[in-house]
Protein backbone atom coordinates (compact mmCIF):
# COMPACT_ATOMS: atom_id res chain seq x y z
CA UNK A 1 0.00 0.00 0.00
CA UNK A 2 1.48 3.66 -0.94
CA UNK A 3 2.41 5.61 1.92
CA UNK A 4 0.23 8.78 1.85
CA UNK A 5 0.67 11.47 4.42
CA UNK A 6 -0.31 14.96 4.45
CA UNK A 7 2.63 17.19 2.57
CA UNK A 8 1.89 20.16 4.91
CA UNK A 9 3.00 18.54 7.90
CA UNK A 10 6.58 18.57 6.75
CA UNK A 11 6.64 22.51 6.85
CA UNK A 12 4.87 22.63 10.04
CA UNK A 13 5.64 23.52 13.48
CA UNK A 14 3.43 22.14 16.31
CA UNK A 15 2.58 23.90 19.38
CA UNK A 16 0.81 21.32 21.95
CA UNK A 17 -2.29 23.59 24.46
CA UNK A 18 -3.88 21.88 27.43
CA UNK A 19 -6.58 24.85 26.83
CA UNK A 20 -7.71 24.86 30.71
CA UNK A 21 -3.90 26.04 31.08
CA UNK A 22 -2.66 28.37 28.27
CA UNK A 23 -4.62 31.45 28.19
CA UNK A 24 -8.29 32.70 29.27
CA UNK A 25 -10.23 35.39 27.87
CA UNK A 26 -12.82 37.71 29.81
CA UNK A 27 -15.40 36.58 26.70
CA UNK A 28 -16.03 33.43 28.58
CA UNK A 29 -17.51 33.73 31.91
CA UNK A 30 -17.37 30.99 34.02
CA UNK A 31 -20.06 29.62 36.06
CA UNK A 32 -18.21 29.36 39.37
CA UNK A 33 -15.00 30.27 41.18
CA UNK A 34 -11.99 28.64 39.94
CA UNK A 35 -8.50 28.15 40.84
CA UNK A 36 -5.87 30.91 41.08
CA UNK A 37 -4.02 31.43 37.80
CA UNK A 38 -0.89 31.32 39.23
CA UNK A 39 -1.01 29.19 42.10
CA UNK A 40 0.35 25.16 41.68
CA UNK A 41 -1.71 22.98 40.08
CA UNK A 42 -3.98 20.14 41.29
CA UNK A 43 -5.52 16.75 39.99
CA UNK A 44 -8.62 18.28 40.21
CA UNK A 45 -8.53 22.17 40.02
CA UNK A 46 -9.65 24.34 36.97
CA UNK A 47 -7.98 27.61 35.75
CA UNK A 48 -10.15 28.67 33.73
CA UNK A 49 -8.63 28.77 30.20
CA UNK A 50 -10.68 28.47 27.23
CA UNK A 51 -10.69 28.88 23.33
CA UNK A 52 -11.43 32.23 23.26
CA UNK A 53 -8.31 32.61 25.07
CA UNK A 54 -6.15 30.70 22.73
CA UNK A 55 -7.27 32.61 19.45
CA UNK A 56 -6.04 36.01 21.45
CA UNK A 57 -2.39 34.55 21.87
CA UNK A 58 -2.85 33.72 18.36
CA UNK A 59 -0.49 36.47 17.44
CA UNK A 60 1.96 35.99 19.80
CA UNK A 61 2.40 31.79 18.36
CA UNK A 62 2.70 33.35 14.95
CA UNK A 63 5.84 35.30 15.82
CA UNK A 64 6.99 32.32 17.77
CA UNK A 65 6.93 30.39 14.13
CA UNK A 66 4.65 27.83 14.90
CA UNK A 67 1.90 27.01 12.00
CA UNK A 68 -0.20 24.25 13.61
CA UNK A 69 -1.69 23.52 17.10
CA UNK A 70 -2.48 20.61 19.02
CA UNK A 71 -5.11 20.86 21.20
CA UNK A 72 -5.54 18.15 24.20
CA UNK A 73 -9.22 17.17 24.17
CA UNK A 74 -11.56 20.39 24.16
CA UNK A 75 -15.34 18.14 24.14
CA UNK A 76 -17.15 18.25 27.31
CA UNK A 77 -15.80 16.64 30.61
CA UNK A 78 -15.52 16.44 34.09
CA UNK A 79 -12.29 16.59 34.50
CA UNK A 80 -9.81 19.72 34.06
CA UNK A 81 -7.58 17.54 31.32
CA UNK A 82 -10.79 16.29 29.58
CA UNK A 83 -9.78 12.89 29.17
CA UNK A 84 -13.05 12.24 30.96
CA UNK A 85 -15.74 12.94 27.84
CA UNK A 86 -19.32 12.77 28.95
CA UNK A 87 -20.85 14.53 25.12
CA UNK A 88 -18.38 14.03 22.00
CA UNK A 89 -20.93 16.18 20.17
CA UNK A 90 -19.99 19.78 22.07
CA UNK A 91 -17.12 21.77 23.09
CA UNK A 92 -16.69 22.18 26.56
CA UNK A 93 -19.22 25.12 27.69
CA UNK A 94 -16.15 25.75 30.13
CA UNK A 95 -13.88 26.68 27.01
CA UNK A 96 -16.23 28.49 25.12
CA UNK A 97 -18.33 26.20 23.83
CA UNK A 98 -18.50 25.32 19.89
CA UNK A 99 -18.79 28.70 19.14
CA UNK A 100 -15.37 29.29 20.68
CA UNK A 101 -13.89 26.71 18.78
CA UNK A 102 -15.55 27.58 15.34
CA UNK A 103 -13.93 31.30 16.19
CA UNK A 104 -10.49 29.57 17.14
CA UNK A 105 -10.74 27.85 13.78
CA UNK A 106 -11.18 30.54 11.35
CA UNK A 107 -8.61 32.45 13.00
CA UNK A 108 -5.81 29.76 12.74
CA UNK A 109 -6.91 28.97 9.14
CA UNK A 110 -7.09 33.07 8.37
CA UNK A 111 -3.36 32.80 9.84
CA UNK A 112 -2.46 29.68 7.56
CA UNK A 113 -2.31 27.72 10.93
CA UNK A 114 -4.00 24.29 11.45
CA UNK A 115 -5.16 23.12 14.40
CA UNK A 116 -5.78 19.13 15.68
CA UNK A 117 -7.54 17.83 17.75
CA UNK A 118 -7.24 15.22 20.21
CA UNK A 119 -9.62 11.99 20.15
CA UNK A 120 -10.30 9.60 23.16
CA UNK A 121 -12.26 6.61 21.69
CA UNK A 122 -10.74 3.96 23.91
CA UNK A 123 -12.73 5.29 26.91
CA UNK A 124 -14.92 7.69 28.04
CA UNK A 125 -16.06 9.77 30.87
CA UNK A 126 -18.56 7.66 33.13
CA UNK A 127 -20.70 11.00 32.64
CA UNK A 128 -21.02 9.89 29.09
CA UNK A 129 -25.09 9.55 28.28
CA UNK A 130 -24.75 6.23 27.23
CA UNK A 131 -23.08 5.03 30.12
CA UNK A 132 -25.33 7.11 32.38
CA UNK A 133 -28.07 5.09 30.72
CA UNK A 134 -27.04 1.60 31.99
CA UNK A 135 -26.51 3.74 35.11
CA UNK A 136 -29.81 4.08 35.12
CA UNK A 137 -31.42 1.68 33.79
CA UNK A 138 -29.12 -1.47 33.95
CA UNK A 139 -30.25 -4.57 31.88
CA UNK A 140 -33.29 -2.75 30.23
CA UNK A 141 -30.87 0.10 28.60
CA UNK A 142 -30.32 -0.18 24.96
CA UNK A 143 -26.76 0.99 25.56
CA UNK A 144 -25.88 -2.21 27.49
CA UNK A 145 -23.73 -3.00 24.43
CA UNK A 146 -21.77 0.03 23.95
CA UNK A 147 -19.16 -1.12 26.91
CA UNK A 148 -17.76 -3.99 28.63
CA UNK A 149 -20.61 -4.84 31.27
CA UNK A 150 -20.85 -7.89 33.10
CA UNK A 151 -24.08 -8.50 31.43
CA UNK A 152 -24.76 -11.54 33.43
CA UNK A 153 -24.83 -9.08 36.52
CA UNK A 154 -26.82 -6.78 34.40
CA UNK A 155 -29.11 -9.38 34.13
CA UNK A 156 -29.29 -10.23 37.51
CA UNK A 157 -30.08 -6.88 38.65
CA UNK A 158 -26.40 -6.52 39.95
CA UNK A 159 -25.81 -2.10 40.61
CA UNK A 160 -23.00 -1.07 38.63
CA UNK A 161 -20.43 0.33 41.10
CA UNK A 162 -19.40 3.72 39.44
CA UNK A 163 -18.01 5.54 42.65
CA UNK A 164 -16.55 3.18 44.46
CA UNK A 165 -15.39 4.68 47.74
CA UNK A 166 -18.59 7.43 47.74
CA UNK A 167 -20.53 5.40 50.44
CA UNK A 168 -17.21 6.20 52.76
CA UNK A 169 -18.40 9.70 53.22
CA UNK A 170 -21.05 9.72 55.54
CA UNK A 171 -19.77 11.58 58.72
CA UNK A 172 -15.99 12.54 57.46
CA UNK A 173 -14.94 14.34 53.98
CA UNK A 174 -15.43 13.22 50.71
CA UNK A 175 -13.80 9.85 49.52
CA UNK A 176 -12.46 9.79 46.30
CA UNK A 177 -12.36 6.38 43.70
CA UNK A 178 -11.08 3.74 45.42
CA UNK A 179 -8.42 2.88 42.41
CA UNK A 180 -6.82 -0.98 42.29
CA UNK A 181 -4.96 -1.49 38.96
CA UNK A 182 -5.29 -5.08 39.49
CA UNK A 183 -7.27 -6.10 35.91
CA UNK A 184 -10.04 -6.89 37.97
CA UNK A 185 -12.21 -4.12 37.39
CA UNK A 186 -15.30 -5.90 35.18
CA UNK A 187 -15.82 -8.21 38.49
CA UNK A 188 -15.53 -5.23 41.08
CA UNK A 189 -17.07 -2.41 39.02
CA UNK A 190 -19.83 -4.81 36.66
CA UNK A 191 -17.40 -2.88 33.52
CA UNK A 192 -14.10 -3.04 32.41
CA UNK A 193 -12.04 0.81 33.34
CA UNK A 194 -9.15 1.74 31.66
CA UNK A 195 -6.16 0.98 33.69
CA UNK A 196 -9.23 -0.08 36.37
CA UNK A 197 -10.02 3.91 37.12
CA UNK A 198 -13.35 3.64 37.57
CA UNK A 199 -13.98 7.03 36.20
CA UNK A 200 -12.58 5.26 32.78
CA UNK A 201 -15.33 3.01 31.25
CA UNK A 202 -13.83 1.34 27.97
CA UNK A 203 -15.87 1.20 24.69
CA UNK A 204 -17.09 -1.53 23.19
CA UNK A 205 -15.92 -0.72 19.55
CA UNK A 206 -17.40 -4.04 18.32
CA UNK A 207 -20.56 -3.25 18.93
CA UNK A 208 -22.08 -1.92 15.56
CA UNK A 209 -23.38 1.11 17.18
CA UNK A 210 -20.82 2.10 19.39
CA UNK A 211 -18.30 1.85 16.63
CA UNK A 212 -20.81 3.82 14.02
CA UNK A 213 -20.86 6.76 16.97
CA UNK A 214 -17.24 7.19 17.04
CA UNK A 215 -16.71 7.14 13.39
CA UNK A 216 -19.57 9.66 13.10
CA UNK A 217 -17.74 11.91 16.02
CA UNK A 218 -14.44 11.91 13.94
CA UNK A 219 -16.41 12.87 10.35
CA UNK A 220 -18.29 15.50 12.35
CA UNK A 221 -15.62 17.29 13.69
CA UNK A 222 -13.47 17.11 10.65
CA UNK A 223 -16.38 18.27 8.63
CA UNK A 224 -16.52 21.20 11.31
CA UNK A 225 -12.84 22.30 10.29
CA UNK A 226 -10.42 20.15 12.08
CA UNK A 227 -7.39 19.57 9.86
CA UNK A 228 -6.54 16.19 11.90
CA UNK A 229 -6.75 14.04 14.55
CA UNK A 230 -4.47 12.94 17.87
CA UNK A 231 -5.63 9.42 18.98
CA UNK A 232 -5.16 8.76 22.60
CA UNK A 233 -4.11 4.97 23.75
CA UNK A 234 -4.90 3.87 20.17
CA UNK A 235 -3.15 0.36 20.98
CA UNK A 236 -6.00 -0.33 23.45
CA UNK A 237 -8.85 -0.72 20.97
CA UNK A 238 -6.88 -3.43 19.18
CA UNK A 239 -8.44 -3.90 15.94
CA UNK A 240 -6.61 -2.66 12.49
CA UNK A 241 -10.26 -2.85 10.56
CA UNK A 242 -11.63 0.06 12.71
CA UNK A 243 -8.74 2.41 12.09
CA UNK A 244 -8.43 1.47 8.48
CA UNK A 245 -12.41 2.44 8.67
CA UNK A 246 -11.24 5.50 11.28
CA UNK A 247 -8.58 6.54 8.36
CA UNK A 248 -11.46 6.18 5.42
CA UNK A 249 -14.03 8.20 6.15
CA UNK A 250 -11.82 10.89 7.67
CA UNK A 251 -9.87 10.93 4.67
CA UNK A 252 -12.48 11.21 2.49
CA UNK A 253 -14.06 14.30 3.82
CA UNK A 254 -10.35 16.06 4.44
CA UNK A 255 -7.56 14.15 2.22
CA UNK A 256 -5.04 16.45 3.68
CA UNK A 257 -6.33 15.00 7.33
CA UNK A 258 -3.21 14.66 9.78
CA UNK A 259 -3.79 11.40 11.90
CA UNK A 260 -0.90 10.85 14.69
CA UNK A 261 -0.97 8.22 17.43
CA UNK A 262 -0.10 8.14 20.96
CA UNK A 263 1.89 4.74 20.98
CA UNK A 264 5.07 5.02 22.96
CA UNK A 265 7.72 2.58 21.34
CA UNK A 266 8.41 2.10 17.69
CA UNK A 267 5.39 0.63 16.19
CA UNK A 268 5.91 0.05 11.99
CA UNK A 269 2.80 -1.81 11.42
CA UNK A 270 0.90 1.27 12.86
CA UNK A 271 1.87 3.47 9.79
CA UNK A 272 1.85 1.22 6.76
CA UNK A 273 -0.53 3.24 4.95
CA UNK A 274 -3.98 1.63 6.61
CA UNK A 275 -3.85 3.41 9.85
CA UNK A 276 -1.59 6.59 10.70
CA UNK A 277 0.34 9.25 9.28
CA UNK A 278 2.41 9.32 12.45
CA UNK A 279 2.88 8.92 15.75
CA UNK A 280 4.03 11.01 18.87
CA UNK A 281 7.71 10.41 18.53
CA UNK A 282 8.55 9.60 22.21
CA UNK A 283 11.25 7.55 21.01
CA UNK A 284 13.10 9.88 19.58
CA UNK A 285 12.24 12.38 22.57
CA UNK A 286 13.69 9.86 24.54
CA UNK A 287 16.93 9.92 23.05
CA UNK A 288 17.37 13.62 22.55
CA UNK A 289 17.09 13.96 26.42
CA UNK A 290 19.93 11.13 26.54
CA UNK A 291 22.19 12.96 24.40
CA UNK A 292 21.22 16.42 25.12
CA UNK A 293 20.75 16.17 28.64
CA UNK A 294 23.43 14.04 29.62
CA UNK A 295 25.19 14.67 33.13
CA UNK A 296 22.50 17.18 34.18
CA UNK A 297 19.32 14.83 34.46
CA UNK A 298 17.12 15.56 37.61
CA UNK A 299 17.24 11.85 38.82
CA UNK A 300 14.44 11.62 40.96
CA UNK A 301 12.14 13.24 39.04
CA UNK A 302 13.55 11.20 35.69
CA UNK A 303 13.47 7.87 37.36
CA UNK A 304 10.07 8.43 39.00
CA UNK A 305 8.34 8.47 35.13
CA UNK A 306 7.41 5.08 33.97
CA UNK A 307 8.40 5.48 30.35
CA UNK A 308 11.62 8.00 30.59
CA UNK A 309 12.71 6.32 33.36
CA UNK A 310 13.81 2.85 32.08
CA UNK A 311 14.38 4.65 28.42
CA UNK A 312 16.74 7.70 29.55
CA UNK A 313 20.65 7.22 30.02
CA UNK A 314 23.34 9.39 28.88
CA UNK A 315 24.68 9.18 25.54
CA UNK A 316 27.39 10.23 23.82
CA UNK A 317 27.70 11.44 20.15
CA UNK A 318 28.19 7.88 18.44
CA UNK A 319 25.76 6.05 20.51
CA UNK A 320 23.23 8.89 19.97
CA UNK A 321 23.88 8.75 15.80
CA UNK A 322 23.67 4.86 15.71
CA UNK A 323 20.39 5.25 17.78
CA UNK A 324 18.99 8.29 15.28
CA UNK A 325 19.92 6.36 12.44
CA UNK A 326 17.50 3.78 13.55
CA UNK A 327 14.82 5.70 14.25
CA UNK A 328 15.00 7.35 10.77
CA UNK A 329 14.96 3.80 9.04
CA UNK A 330 12.21 2.83 11.08
CA UNK A 331 9.23 3.81 8.73
CA UNK A 332 8.98 4.74 4.65
CA UNK A 333 10.45 8.24 4.84
CA UNK A 334 6.94 9.21 3.96
CA UNK A 335 6.37 8.67 7.16
CA UNK A 336 9.90 10.29 8.70
CA UNK A 337 8.70 13.18 7.41
CA UNK A 338 5.76 13.67 9.25
CA UNK A 339 6.53 12.22 13.14
CA UNK A 340 5.58 14.37 15.37
CA UNK A 341 8.74 15.05 17.16
CA UNK A 342 8.17 16.76 20.89
CA UNK A 343 9.95 16.72 23.83
CA UNK A 344 7.61 16.55 26.63
CA UNK A 345 3.93 16.74 26.72
CA UNK A 346 0.95 16.98 29.27
CA UNK A 347 2.01 12.77 29.94
CA UNK A 348 5.94 13.69 31.20
CA UNK A 349 7.53 15.52 33.33
CA UNK A 350 8.67 18.90 31.67
CA UNK A 351 12.27 19.02 29.66
CA UNK A 352 13.11 21.89 31.90
CA UNK A 353 13.00 19.92 34.93
CA UNK A 354 14.03 17.22 33.52
CA UNK A 355 17.50 18.55 32.71
CA UNK A 356 17.12 20.90 36.03
CA UNK A 357 16.55 23.54 34.08
CA UNK A 358 20.00 23.97 32.20
CA UNK A 359 19.54 25.98 29.33
CA UNK A 360 22.29 24.34 27.04
CA UNK A 361 20.72 21.11 27.45
CA UNK A 362 17.57 22.37 26.12
CA UNK A 363 19.29 24.50 23.36
CA UNK A 364 20.54 21.62 21.86
CA UNK A 365 17.91 19.77 22.30
CA UNK A 366 15.49 22.22 20.44
CA UNK A 367 18.36 22.63 17.94
CA UNK A 368 17.78 19.07 17.39
CA UNK A 369 14.05 19.40 17.05
CA UNK A 370 14.26 22.11 14.82
CA UNK A 371 16.76 20.54 12.34
CA UNK A 372 15.65 16.52 12.15
CA UNK A 373 13.16 15.32 9.82
CA UNK A 374 9.37 15.13 11.03
CA UNK A 375 7.44 18.24 12.70
CA UNK A 376 8.95 19.42 15.76
CA UNK A 377 5.76 20.18 18.30
CA UNK A 378 6.68 22.35 21.53
CA UNK A 379 4.80 22.08 24.46
CA UNK A 380 3.10 25.22 25.57
CA UNK A 381 5.55 27.29 27.98
CA UNK A 382 8.68 25.48 27.19
CA UNK A 383 9.91 28.24 25.42
CA UNK A 384 9.76 30.35 27.77
CA UNK A 385 11.48 27.94 30.81
CA UNK A 386 8.77 26.83 32.20
CA UNK A 387 9.34 23.65 34.66
CA UNK A 388 6.94 21.23 35.82
CA UNK A 389 7.53 17.78 37.26
CA UNK A 390 4.90 14.79 37.36
CA UNK A 391 1.65 15.18 36.88
CA UNK A 392 -0.43 17.49 37.79
CA UNK A 393 2.55 19.80 38.35
CA UNK A 394 3.96 19.05 34.40
CA UNK A 395 0.30 21.06 34.04
CA UNK A 396 1.04 24.85 35.17
CA UNK A 397 -0.93 27.59 34.02
CA UNK A 398 1.24 30.04 31.37
CA UNK A 399 2.58 32.62 33.20
CA UNK A 400 0.85 36.24 32.68
CA UNK A 401 3.55 38.15 33.62
CA UNK A 402 6.24 38.31 31.24
CA UNK A 403 9.20 39.10 33.58
CA UNK A 404 8.80 35.34 34.56
CA UNK A 405 9.61 34.15 30.86
CA UNK A 406 13.01 33.11 30.49
CA UNK A 407 13.63 35.70 26.93
CA UNK A 408 17.28 34.19 26.32
CA UNK A 409 15.19 30.52 26.07
CA UNK A 410 12.43 32.21 23.88
CA UNK A 411 14.67 33.97 21.31
CA UNK A 412 16.65 30.82 21.00
CA UNK A 413 13.19 29.08 20.16
CA UNK A 414 12.24 31.83 17.59
CA UNK A 415 15.59 31.88 15.68
CA UNK A 416 15.40 28.31 15.91
CA UNK A 417 12.43 27.93 13.97
CA UNK A 418 12.84 30.58 11.96
CA UNK A 419 16.25 28.82 10.92
CA UNK A 420 13.81 25.46 9.62
CA UNK A 421 11.46 27.85 8.03
CA UNK A 422 14.24 29.21 5.75
CA UNK A 423 15.78 26.42 4.92
CA UNK A 424 14.02 24.05 2.79
CA UNK A 425 16.51 20.90 3.23
CA UNK A 426 15.85 21.18 7.15
CA UNK A 427 11.92 20.44 6.60
CA UNK A 428 11.89 18.23 3.23
CA UNK A 429 15.62 16.91 2.78
CA UNK A 430 16.89 13.78 3.46
CA UNK A 431 19.10 12.52 6.49
CA UNK A 432 22.79 11.50 7.01
CA UNK A 433 24.69 11.05 9.53
CA UNK A 434 28.21 12.79 8.96
CA UNK A 435 30.20 12.23 11.66
CA UNK A 436 30.34 11.26 15.50
CA UNK A 437 32.90 11.24 18.20
CA UNK A 438 32.91 11.93 22.16
CA UNK A 439 30.00 14.66 22.64
CA UNK A 440 29.74 15.46 19.31
CA UNK A 441 27.78 14.69 16.57
CA UNK A 442 27.17 16.06 12.50
CA UNK A 443 24.24 14.91 10.46
CA UNK A 444 23.35 16.30 6.44
CA UNK A 445 20.20 17.30 5.06
CA UNK A 446 19.68 17.50 1.46
CA UNK A 447 17.51 19.04 -1.01
CA UNK A 448 17.97 18.56 -4.29
CA UNK A 449 21.26 21.40 -4.38
CA UNK A 450 20.71 22.59 -0.91
CA UNK A 451 22.78 21.23 1.99
CA UNK A 452 23.13 22.07 5.37
CA UNK A 453 25.10 20.24 7.76
CA UNK A 454 24.17 20.19 11.52
CA UNK A 455 27.17 19.79 14.17
CA UNK A 456 26.57 19.24 17.93
CA UNK A 457 28.57 18.94 21.06
CA UNK A 458 26.94 17.67 23.97
CA UNK A 459 30.26 17.30 26.24
CA UNK A 460 31.87 19.63 29.01
CA UNK A 461 34.59 20.36 26.98
CA UNK A 462 35.82 21.50 23.11
CA UNK A 463 35.46 18.43 20.04
CA UNK A 464 36.64 18.79 16.61
CA UNK A 465 34.41 16.83 14.98
CA UNK A 466 35.55 15.29 11.22
CA UNK A 467 32.19 15.78 9.03
CA UNK A 468 32.01 13.70 6.09
CA UNK A 469 30.30 15.89 3.22
CA UNK A 470 30.52 13.18 0.35
CA UNK A 471 30.77 15.68 -2.96
CA UNK A 472 31.40 18.69 -1.65
CA UNK A 473 34.69 18.99 -2.04
CA UNK A 474 35.70 22.49 -1.97
CA UNK A 475 32.45 23.76 -1.16
CA UNK A 476 32.52 26.06 2.09
CA UNK A 477 30.75 25.37 5.26
CA UNK A 478 29.07 29.05 5.73
CA UNK A 479 27.68 29.32 9.80
CA UNK A 480 24.22 30.05 10.61
CA UNK A 481 23.82 32.43 13.69
CA UNK A 482 21.58 31.52 16.61
CA UNK A 483 21.25 33.85 19.52
CA UNK A 484 23.09 33.14 22.84
CA UNK A 485 25.70 30.66 20.71
CA UNK A 486 28.79 31.01 19.06
CA UNK A 487 27.95 31.03 15.36
CA UNK A 488 31.53 28.43 14.29
CA UNK A 489 33.79 29.16 12.04
CA UNK A 490 33.58 28.93 8.44
CA UNK A 491 35.58 26.59 6.79
CA UNK A 492 36.25 24.34 3.40
CA UNK A 493 35.40 20.80 2.52
CA UNK A 494 38.80 19.18 1.26
CA UNK A 495 39.40 17.13 -1.86
CA UNK A 496 38.47 13.86 0.44
CA UNK A 497 34.85 15.59 0.85
CA UNK A 498 36.11 16.12 4.36
CA UNK A 499 35.60 18.69 6.83
CA UNK A 500 36.98 19.75 10.82
CA UNK A 501 34.51 21.89 12.58
CA UNK A 502 35.44 22.59 16.22
CA UNK A 503 32.30 23.10 18.62
CA UNK A 504 32.78 24.77 22.34
CA UNK A 505 31.48 22.97 25.18
CA UNK A 506 27.40 22.00 25.20
CA UNK A 507 27.13 24.09 22.01
CA UNK A 508 25.68 23.71 18.23
CA UNK A 509 26.03 24.99 14.81
CA UNK A 510 24.45 24.87 11.36
CA UNK A 511 26.11 25.51 8.15
CA UNK A 512 24.95 26.18 4.68
CA UNK A 513 27.27 24.34 2.05
CA UNK A 514 28.05 26.56 -0.89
Amino acid sequence: MPIDTPDWVRDAVFYQIFPDRFASSDRVVKPGPVEPWDTPPTLYGFKGGDLPGVVERLPYLAALGITALYLTPVFASASNHRYHTYDYLQVDPLLGADAALRELLDAAHARGMRVVLDGVFNHTGRGFWPFHHVVENGAASPYRNWFHFDQAALDRGVPILAYPGAENRAGGPPVRDEVRRDGRSLQRLGYEAWWDLPALPKVNTDDPAAREFILSVAEQWIRFGADGWRLDVPEDIDDPAFWAEFRRRVRAINPEAYLVGEIWHVAPDWLKGDRFDALMNYPLAEAILSFAGAGHFNEPVLRAHDQYGPNVHPMDGPAFAARLETLMTAYDPNVVAVQLNLLDSHDSPRFHTLVGGDRASYRLAMLLQATLPGAPCIYYGDEIGLEGGLDPDNRRSFPRDETAWDREVLEYVRASLALRRDEAALRRGSFRVAGATGGGLAFERALGEERVAVALNAAEAEVSLDVELPGAAGCRLEPRALPGVAAGTATTVDATGHARVTLTARSGAVFRLV
